[in-house]
């Protein structure tokens, strides 16, 4: 992983967070979450910039890593812990994380392969499946 791919989310996150979504909210026109999870192996809070899709009040992430052969660290982290934290512009929600199975799946990939076709070409790129996570909002907080 090169600097500049350690330094930018650090800096996204900060701006993300200091603006309320004003700037970081949205990259290369797509919209962008904050995403918490906890580290499974080190146990300390962890957030992310992340593109999302609302979908029926749920908000639907994309384990892409670039199309790289294993899945992103903040997967891995929700498999262990599902329970994390969104922030959406200045409001927050706990949420409960869960894979996308079955019908979910296939519509889901359509949904997020229309609005992102690079999803599509990194797909082509793995053997993996790319998970599509489906985010359950819990409990509101500062809304």
């Amino acid at each position: 992983m090169s600097a500049w791919q350690k330094i930018f989310p650090r800096w996204h996150v900060f701006f993300y967070r200091l603006t309320g979504g004003m700037i970081g909210g949205r990259m290369a026109g797509q919209t962008v979450l904050l995403l918490r999870t906890v580290g499974r192996r080190s146990g300390k809070p962890r957030t992310i910039p992340i593109n999302y899709f609302p979908d029926a009040g749920r908000y639907v992430v994309v384990a892409s890593n670039w199309g790289r052969g294993d899945n992103p660290d903040w997967y891995e982290n929700l498999k262990a812990r599902p329970a994390a934290v969104v922030q959406v512009g200045r409001r927050e929600w706990k949420v409960q994380a869960r894979d996308a199975e079955g019908a979910d799946y296939p519509r889901l990939w359509e949904l997020v392969t229309a609005r992102n076709p690079y999803y599509a070409g990194y797909q082509e790129q793995t053997r993996r499946r790319i998970p599509i996570v489906i985010l359950e909002p819990m409990l509101l907080k500062n809304s």
